[in-house]
């Protein structure tokens, strides 16, 4: 169907904009306030959550690795996800039932990051202490 053009088209116009408007998914994931739904965090920057289990992840060709991720439990809704922990042996001072603080990784339009397949985010703290000054032998994990 084409497109009204008279003179007095505006109004028809407006209303067909308005219609196909809802064929861009940008426009209505935004509108309909989806990402914020589906999002584990809620819109918050950080989530504290529990350690169930570490799990290895293997990493997208053409790499061949296993990344070291831990499976979390939010405290705040319950949701559980994977996330990853950074740094050469992180995961040795992670252990189950810890405490941990969670974040985005940083991937584009809110995706997973380089070669981990589905990973969306990272650890950031164990029991309260930075889960970087551990890995470099600044500070030492406390014991609950």
């Amino acid at each position: 169907m084409e497109s009204p053009r008279g003179e007095f088209a505006a109004r028809n116009l407006q209303k067909k904009r308005h219609a196909m408007r809802w064929q861009d998914i940008d426009y209505k994931r935004r509108v309909l306030n989806l990402s914020k739904k589906s999002d584990p965090l809620e819109g918050a920057p950080m989530g504290r959550g529990i350690v169930l289990e570490k799990v290895p992840v293997e990493a997208k060709q053409p790499n061949s690795a296993i990344r070291k991720c831990v499976r979390v439990q939010l405290i705040k809704n319950g949701r559980q996800l994977t996330a990853f922990c950074p740094g050469d042996g992180a995961i040795n001072f992670i252990d189950e039932h810890d405490e941990v603080v969670i974040e985005r990784i940083g991937g584009r339009k809110g995706g997973s990051m380089g070669d981990i397949p589905g990973v969306k985010f990272k650890v950031t703290k164990v029991n309260r202490v930075s889960l970087n000054e551990m890995v470099h032998g600044r500070k030492e994990k406390p014991i609950r």
